[in-house]
């Protein structure tokens, strides 16, 4: 299939400055050039697009989990035309799911189960005791989510599914685990992901199927800008400035910054 040329963004993280106050302020920064991409080895992939429900439905889950919003525009403004110009190029289209709950009646989980085998349960884990107990408590009542929000999210995970706009087509694959992913880029020759989804600073980067497990296996992985979005706080939130540390850091740790009208435009020629 060959390779296509597409305008890629990446950090320039040297050099400091040490002539200025803050010598950090030296650095080149954003910049921009075409870079190849390798039609063959490359797959978009979708991570944790989910129907959270309404903030009616589910209001605490909406009070907890601020994105939600933004996570709704984004699967109806962004991903109807960047995921049908994928699909038409004949890239390949990875959804990555946060459990096999929702997504059991969909033949790709099926496919990359058929060669990714078994894969390792749970990670062994600390006994706990009174204190730690404790302390989690606290966490759950007073950082995240507030025990008053807890009864809407549990509700809403048992009945989560895909939004309209991602849900997976055909037998296009599904992971839910980074062993499974892995296997499937292992068995299908993908060395580069370039994920879209829900939150680049959180899931993405985190998460069973996100960039620190992928890259630990000598795979690139790449984001979208415009089909992402991050987990905010009361600082943050008004500029999603959080948004724009987590695609530094997509940059400098683990691949490139891509605009998603670069890559329609690209794969469409």
């Amino acid at each position: 299939m060959g390779s296509i040329i597409v305008p890629t963004n990446y950090y320039q993280h040297f050099d400091a400055d040490f002539s200025l106050d803050v010598p950090g302020e030296g650095y080149g920064g954003w910049k921009r050039e075409d870079l190849p991409i390798s039609m063959e080895h490359t797959a978009v992939v979708v991570m944790h697009a989910w129907n959270c429900g309404t903030r009616e439905q589910y209001p605490g889950w909406h009070r907890a989990v601020e994105y939600l919003p933004r996570s709704y525009e984004i699967c109806e403004k962004i991903f109807p035309a960047l995921l049908g110009a994928v699909r038409k190029s004949g890239l390949k289209l990875y959804h990555v799911v946060s459990s096999e709950d929702y997504c059991r009646s969909y033949q790709g989980l099926d496919r990359t189960k058929s060669f990714a085998g078994e894969t390792p349960g749970s990670l062994e884990k600390v006994k706990d005791d009174e204190v730690l107990q404790q302390l989690h408590k606290f966490r759950t009542k007073n950082v995240f989510p507030g025990e008053h929000n807890q009864p809407d999210i549990t509700r809403g995970f048992a009945n989560l599914a895909f939004p309209h706009e991602a849900k997976p087509q055909g037998n296009e694959a599904i992971a839910a685990t980074s062993e499974q992913l892995f296997a499937l880029c292992r068995q299908e020759e993908v060395n580069h992901l370039i994920y879209t989804g829900f939150a680049i600073n959180w899931c993405l980067l985190l998460s069973p199927g996100g960039m620190a497990d992928m890259s630990k296996k000598g795979i690139l992985c790449s984001a979208i800008r415009q089909a992402v979005t991050a987990v905010e706080n009361k600082e943050t939130a008004r500029q999603e400035l959080n948004k724009e540390l987590a695609l530094w850091r997509v940059a400098l740790a683990f691949g490139f910054v891509y605009d998603a009208d670069d890559i329609i435009q690209a794969i469409a020629r």
